[in-house]
């Protein structure tokens, strides 16, 4: 190998140098002069790749164990919380006491390593989102969607909030039950049944002088990107109302910044930034705006700011804590008494491995991925995918009316092949018939998306 390798310290030509001195050997194979000639294997071993993380950990997986359990089956669904790998450096960073036994930095004299870090995820956040101001986490995205929307009606002085009527069931439940107490009324804005896209026309005349915000995901909780982003955020802002934007954050490696289309305030779920399933949490809520006062000042949650010493060095606080409950009481900006600390510094840990680069260049595979299972599945009889005539991230609603099965039927065919389906969506929006929605990211290969066409396939045989 020429050079140094970026992450083995010891491979640069100095390191061995010093080292081999300390030993007193002239050479590395003075190491294993005690070794048999006869059992030593006088050629380079033969290893695939370079591979990624998550293709060596599956690899490995598969020779220590012929027989496959629940851990490798496929798994197709989002819907929320999406399957992505997390690098183990993350795990290691997090599983360090400093981070991992930390609460709330209510003495920054002695919290400067975690205040450091939820300050670094704070500035990512805002280059990612292209706006200037971030909190240092909230619950998930539901709850930092409910607190945006009591920001945005005290900004306004306005009580009523329009979202998609494509939102996320789960979010729009959230979201009413932040809404009512505050006197808010939530309306939804109906869509293109062919495109999936926000109906503008329904929107302007949906606008009022009550309107507080509107609001929009994303891409969409049914995968379908809203072209129309900019469009929407001009009609909110005729009207006097504010523009909120939900994101999933690992699209913003491709897809615009929402600050640069408008966007006054950001949310959205940060678990695909190094945070596992879990099976459901815990999540970590994304809430950002813009650097005026008076959407600071009505910012929930906790701030981190930067700031001098005593003695001039840079350091680190929690910033505008007249804001928050622990002063101000019931006159406080929001109620919520905690954060993401720990979820938040492995999103920091992430998108620093990652960087801009590596972020486009995951984007980028997952697009590769999901277009490439949709086209496949497109391809079996009776099978639409996906539903929606629109540009797709990592999400996509998949209809099985042409084949005469049902969502649920679909989903335990598939779990018996041993392969875990989309999400069906006979519940949510009948009005899209029997469909489910499917996730496709890096952690999908070829082979997977291979196999969950033939089970579906099967199913349509049979």
């Amino acid at each position: 190998m020429g050079g140094a390798h970026p992450y083995i310290p010891n491979s640069a030509e100095g390191s061995k140098k010093a080292l081999m001195e300390f030993l007193g050997i002239s050479s590395v194979e003075e190491l294993y002069s005690d070794l048999p000639p006869d059992l030593r294997l006088g050629r380079p071993l033969k290893v695939p790749g370079p591979l990624p993380e998550q293709e060596i950990l599956r690899a490995i997986r598969e020779k220590l164990s012929g027989v496959r359990t629940a851990l490798d089956m496929p798994v197709f669904l989002g819907a929320g919380c999406w399957p992505h790998h997390v690098p183990a450096a993350v795990d290691f960073v997090v599983s360090r006491t400093e981070f991992y036994t930390s609460y709330t930095p209510y003495q920054p004299e002695v919290s400067q390593g975690m205040l450091q870090a939820l300050w670094e995820y704070q500035s990512m956040i805002c280059e990612l989102t292209g706006m200037e101001v971030a909190n240092c986490s909230m619950y998930d995205w539901a709850s930092a969607l409910g607190e945006a929307a009591r920001m945005a009606a005290r900004i306004t002085r306005r009580d009523r909030i329009l979202v998609p009527r494509t939102i996320h069931p789960e979010r729009l439940e959230v979201l009413r039950a932040y809404a009512e107490p505050a006197g808010l009324r939530v309306e939804q804005v109906p869509y293109d049944r062919e495109t999936g896209q926000m109906d503008l026309e329904a929107l302007k005349t949906m606008m009022g002088p009550d309107v507080a915000a509107v609001y929009v995901e994303n891409p969409s909780y049914l995968g379908f990107i809203e072209t129309q982003v900019r469009a929407i955020g001009e009609v909110a802002h005729d009207g006097g109302a504010l523009y909120i934007v939900g994101v999933d954050p690992i699209s913003l490696g491709l897809l615009e910044a929402p600050g640069r289309y408008g966007a006054d305030i950001v949310v959205g779920e940060g678990q695909p930034l190094g945070n596992h399933m879990n099976f459901g949490g815990p999540l970590l809520g994304i809430l950002a705006c813009r650097a005026e006062r008076r959407f600071i000042w009505q910012m929930p949650g906790r701030i981190i700011g930067l700031t001098l010493d005593s003695e001039g060095r840079k350091a680190f606080c929690m910033a505008l804590q007249a804001r928050e409950q622990h002063i101000r009481r019931e006159k406080a900006s929001s109620n919520i008494c905690t954060n993401e600390a720990l979820c938040a510094v492995a999103a920091a840990v992430y998108l620093a491995l990652l960087g801009p680069r590596g972020l486009r260049e995951l984007c980028e595979t997952i697009i590769y991925r999901s277009h490439y299972a949709m086209k496949r599945l497109d391809e079996l009889p009776g099978i639409k995918a996906p539903l929606f005539k629109a540009p797709h991230f990592k999400e996509f609603v998949v209809n099985y009316d042409g084949a005469g099965l049902t969502a649920e039927e679909v989903h335990e065919g598939l779990l018996k092949a041993g392969v875990h389906g989309g999400k069906p969506l006979t519940g949510e929006f009948p009005e899209l018939g029997q469909s489910a929605l499917y996730c496709v990211t890096e952690l999908h290969r070829k082979e997977d998306i291979d196999r969950l066409v033939e089970a579906l396939g099967a199913l349509i045989r049979r």
